[in-house]
Formats: C-alpha cells, sequence, structure tokens
C-alpha cells in the first residue's frame, strides 16, 4: 500500500513539472516588467588605463667619486632647492694618492723653476738689456706655473678630504637637492661607492625626487578610440586606491607612434590633473580615464539591453494598456549602456523588458 502511494506521489510530481515547463514555454504566467523611456545625457567616452606619475621626477646624482658617509633626508621627505641630502666622502685609490701628491711635487718646481726665470729676467730687464716683450713672455709662463701649482694642491686636498676653498667660495662633496620637492626612492645608503656622473658615464643614482603638486596620468588607449581623441578634452580620472574618489584632468599629449602589447595596439596618452583638494595622490596608483569625446543632454536615453536587431533594424517592445507592439527606432549616441533613442521612443512609453530566456 505504501509503494503504491509513492508511485503515485512521484507521478503527481513529474506531470507538475511537465504542466510548468509546458506553460512557461507558451509564455502563459510570464511576469514582463516595463522601464519608462526617460530623457537624460549621454557621453561617448574612451577608456585609458594607466597610472598617476609626478610630471617631473630627477634622479639626483653626484660629480664626485667615493663613498656614502652621511645621509640627510629620509624617503618621504620634503626638501627645498639647495639642501643638503648625502655627504660623498672621497675614496681614491693608492694609485690616484700617488699620482695626486707626484703632481704636487711637479708642479711645485716647475714654478719654482720659473720663479727664479723671472726674478734674473727682471734684472736684466731693469737694467735695460732684454726688451719688454721677453719680460712679458717671463711673467705669463710665470703665472701660469703658479696656477698650475694651486690646480695641484687643490685636487689633492679634494682628493683627501673632499673640501677646499675657491674665491671665499666652500667646495665640498655635499649632494645637494636639485629641485623643491619630495624624495621618492633612496637608491644608495652609508658605505655604498658612488660612480660620479661625467660626459662618458651616466653615474650612480643616489636617490629620485619629485614636485609632487605636478601630477600626471599616465596611461595608454586603444587604436580603436585614438582617432577620436584631440588635446584638450576634458578626462574624469578614477584612482583605484581611493574608492569613490575622482578627479578632473585634461588631456595634454597623445603618442604619434602605438606600440604593441601582446595582440593589442596602444597608444601612451598623458592627461594633466587639475587640483585635487582633499584627496592626496601619490605617485604610481593605478587609474582608469575616461575621455569624453562628445556628449549630448535633453535627449531620450534607453537602456540599450532592450534593443533587439532584425537585420540593418532596430526594434523595441512598447506596452500601451494591457497591449504590447513591436516598434521599429533609429538609434544614436551610446555609452554602452544606455543609447540615445533618436525616432520611435518618446518620454514616458513604456518599454518591456522580457526575462532572459533559457538556453535548451
Amino acid at each position: 500500500m505504501k509503494k503504491k502511494f509513492l508511485y503515485a506521489f512521484l507521478i503527481f510530481l513529474v506531470l507538475g513539472a511537465v504542466f510548468l515547463t509546458f506553460k512557461a514555454k507558451n509564455g502563459k504566467g510570464e511576469q514582463l516588467k516595463t522601464m519608462e523611456a526617460q530623457t537624460g545625457e549621454i557621453a561617448e567616452t574612451a577608456l585609458a588605463v594607466g597610472t598617476i606619475e609626478p610630471e617631473n621626477e630627477v634622479k639626483v646624482k653626484s660629480t664626485i667619486s667615493g663613498i656614502v658617509s652621511e645621509i640627510y633626508f629620509k624617503t618621504g621627505d620634503k626638501k627645498e632647492k639647495g639642501e643638503s641630502l648625502f655627504k660623498v666622502s672621497p675614496n681614491p685609490t693608492p694609485l690616484e694618492y700617488a699620482e695626486a701628491s707626484r703632481n704636487i711635487e711637479v708642479a711645485e718646481v716647475t714654478f719654482k723653476q720659473s720663479q727664479l726665470v723671472r726674478d734674473r729676467t727682471l734684472q736684466l730687464y731693469q737694467s735695460q738689456l732684454v726688451p719688454k716683450s721677453d719680460m712679458d713672455a717671463v711673467n705669463a709662463a710665470y703665472s701660469q706655473a703658479m696656477l698650475q701649482f694651486k690646480i695641484a694642491r687643490e685636487k689633492f686636498e679634494l682628493l683627501e678630504k673632499g673640501r677646499i676653498r675657491l674665491a671665499n667660495k666652500k667646495i665640498n662633496s655635499i649632494v645637494k637637492s636639485p629641485i623643491s620637492g619630495v624624495i621618492l626612492t633612496q637608491e644608495v645608503y652609508r658605505g655604498d661607492p658612488v660612480v660620479p656622473l661625467t660626459n662618458f658615464q651616466p653615474g650612480t643614482v643616489l636617490c629620485a625626487m619629485a614636485d609632487m603638486q605636478n601630477m600626471l596620468f599616465k596611461g595608454t588607449v586603444d587604436e580603436i578610440d585614438v582617432g577620436k581623441l584631440k588635446p584638450g578634452m576634458i578626462a574624469q580620472i578614477k584612482i583605484g586606491a581611493l574608492p569613490g574618489a575622482e578627479v578632473q584632468g585634461l588631456l595634454e599629449r597623445i603618442s604619434p607612434k602605438a606600440r604593441k602589447d601582446g595582440n593589442s595596439t596602444l597608444f601612451d596618452i598623458e592627461i594633466s590633473i587639475k587640483e585635487t583638494p582633499g584627496i592626496l595622490l601619490r605617485a604610481g596608483y593605478s587609474a582608469t580615464a575616461r575621455v569624453k569625446i562628445r556628449e549630448k543632454s535633453n535627449i531620450v536615453v534607453i537602456p540599450e539591453r532592450l534593443v533587439s536587431f532584425e537585420g540593418d533594424k532596430r526594434f523595441v517592445e512598447i506596452k500601451t494598456g494591457e497591449t504590447l507592439r513591436k516598434q521599429e527606432i533609429t538609434t544614436g549616441l551610446s555609452d554602452g549602456l544606455n543609447i540615445e533613442a533618436v525616432t520611435g521612443v518618446k518620454r514616458g512609453d513604456l518599454l518591456v523588458e522580457r526575462p532572459p530566456r533559457d538556453l535548451e
């Protein structure tokens, strides 16, 4: 008896499921949602992906070789132009030290010899035994020898102590800030060797600094959108690390040459960021920018998902009372979510939104 009851219950469930499926396929009991057409505005935008960077970032280098002995900042500190950053102590090789010492001795011998020649020639000149031109030549040689002796002595002092004074001006091995800005990175520490910046070598980067008041968005746009862009367009920038924060910028530069990234063809762009009161921007923030290409306002706007396509024609369903009708429309500007209805739909029309169909 129990088995018969169980079989009857199972048959009832199967028949009920078949009935509901048949009913759903025939549209009976289907709940149709409607959406009222509204007037609004639509903007066509180009999406750029990139980062927030300082407009000018400076790599600080030294013109003196040696070893870092003192550091006068911490990363994140703000430094004014001319403030001390590093002290580089000389670290000459034995060969350099010996060469500088011998150069002083050679220059001193040459100077003393030219001094003797000048004194003798002066006596002869006073006795009118040599012409003035000879005296002038001897004086020039004496001055040159004296200058060479001073240069050799100053080089040795700078090599040995790392500081000298020339014409009441102190010259030392302190590396100073070239700009007013914030220290972004520190590349060397106490005890690290420093290779100087010369015409033949790039030199050791000691630190990087930048003026954080002038920031840029640096990113890329796809080749599909780049033809629509031009400098001066307004951009809205959203920063990943600051949810809800949005800053405005102005498109400044578009690269004339594309670059490949995988299978994509991208163009570099730069957007200058306007004042951002209350928002602290840091170098390296990831961000997205939407560059406004064109926009329309006070137009009929409908969700693009409600538009169906049949060949080159576009249609929507409109409900009037209890009647549904299929209406051909012409469309205009789209932002990917909403689209402009140029004809066929007016404000207040009820658009039918059918539920998605199940895949069979």
